[in-house]
């Protein structure tokens, strides 16, 4: 998975600063957008672990700065709530110009609002999902609430929100007052997911309940538990993201999954030298994975590396393999650990007597066991790991039958 930062000029001609968040294979079956909380940006974590989870439900996740925040120009004054709508829709323009039009579209806190007004005016939308969102737009002005009667006065103050100072005029804090948010959510006729935590001290729950009760079917809550307004546990925001993925999937058409064909063997590999560079994507009668290079010899890094699945075969075979031996033994084997690299030594760095010194294939492989166990049972664990069937097929002679299957 990979980010790719893009650059989204809105309606005022000012540039948005994006970040395309991609599957592994970079083939994103629909698109979403992302909208941030009120004075944040799109490199919070919440922001990336959500975007992130999604990718892998097909997604590509557009995550961006609204005007005058983060690495997007203009001021802080200029992202009056109305000016977020206009962003988000700017940003969906692009998307539908220069990759495809979203279809999704997920909101945290104020950026939840954004997104349902937003919702009610992109035809293309075909759901939504806010977090933390509050029941209406004018609930944030309690954030710089010490500033307006000087801005009613001065025109323009500098106000502290959050610890950090911004700059808000009359302009800013008007607007805020001049969306009905309840109604555009009795209107949106959009599938709707209203995520919030019951202990949210910065959006109260009676938001979520506000906005749910004014919101038509199909709709759905879900609570977050007990994480913050800012769900700053990876967990929360991890969590906020696979429920989306898995909730959205009911509202859009399943497109089909297109399995590569293995022809009677057990895996086939497919790399398009037309479009890609070295990724390569692998598929066995059940699973799907991804292989690459890592950027340092010319790859794009999408995935492990074939010497990188060559030693998760060795680590996975090795650790089952000791789990079996344990369990028939009865020995209190808990956890095991199998840390292994592959390099290329000379045979005379590895002190061994050959006729021909040369370079050989050298594996390290280092296990570590968790559990009551004696000095004797560890040494016993540890020839048995040299006896899993990917070890000894590894250091036996393999025979292979290489041919060219005509189309």
């Amino acid at each position: 998975m990979k980010s790719t930062r893009l650059k989204i000029e809105n309606n005022k001609g000012l540039k948005l600063h994006a970040y395309l968040e991609l599957p592994a294979n970079q083939k994103p079956i629909r698109y979403a957008i992302f909208a941030h909380c009120f004075t944040c940006t799109s490199t919070l974590s919440a922001v990336r672990n959500i975007s992130r989870a999604l990718t892998g439900y097909g997604f590509g996740v557009v995550r961006f700065d609204f005007t005058g925040l983060g690495r997007s120009e203009g001021e802080f004054a200029d992202s009056y709530f109305s000016a977020n709508v206009e962003d988000l829709i700017a940003v969906s323009r692009y998307m539908e110009s220069h990759y495809q039009a979203p279809k999704l579209l997920v909101g945290h806190s104020l950026g939840g609002a954004a997104v349902l007004s937003a919702a009610a005016q992109l035809k293309n939308i075909e759901a939504v999902a806010t977090i933390g969102a509050p029941a209406t737009v004018s609930h944030v002005t309690h954030l710089f609430s010490h500033g307006v009667e000087a801005v009613k006065e001065k025109g323009e103050v500098e106000v502290n929100i959050g610890g950090r100072p911004f700059k808000i005029d009359n302009e800013f804090v008007e607007d805020f007052g001049k969306t009905d948010l309840p109604e555009i959510v009795k209107n949106l006729k959009k599938p709707l997911l209203i995520m919030h935590a019951p202990a949210d001290k910065v959006v109260e729950i009676k938001n979520a309940e506000a906005l749910y009760k004014n919101a038509k079917h199909p709709k759905s809550f879900v609570t977050l538990d007990d994480a913050d307004h800012l769900l700053s546990k990876s967990k929360d925001s991890n969590y906020a993201g696979h429920i989306i993925g898995a909730w959205v999937g009911r509202y859009f058409e399943q497109e089909d999954h297109v399995m590569l064909e293995t022809k009677g063997e057990q895996l086939v590999g497919h790399l398009n030298i037309v479009e890609d560079n070295f990724t390569t994507n692998i598929q066995t009668k059940g699973h799907s994975m991804v292989a690459d290079e890592p950027t340092s010899v010319g790859g794009d890094n999408f995935g492990p590396s074939p010497y990188e699945y060559l030693n998760a075969a060795l680590v996975a075979c090795t650790a089952m393999t000791l789990k079996m031996y344990a369990e028939r033994k009865k020995w209190d084997l808990k956890e095991v650990f199998v840390y292994v690299s592959h390099s290329r030594k000379h045979s005379d760095d590895l002190g061994l007597d050959i006729e021909t010194p040369k370079y050989l294939d050298y594996i390290s492989k280092k296990i570590e066991l968790i559990g009551d166990l004696s000095e004797a049972q560890k040494e016993r664990l540890k020839e048995i790991a040299s006896r899993c069937p990917v070890h000894k097929t590894l250091v036996n002679q393999v025979i292979f039958d290489t041919k060219i299957i005509n189309n």
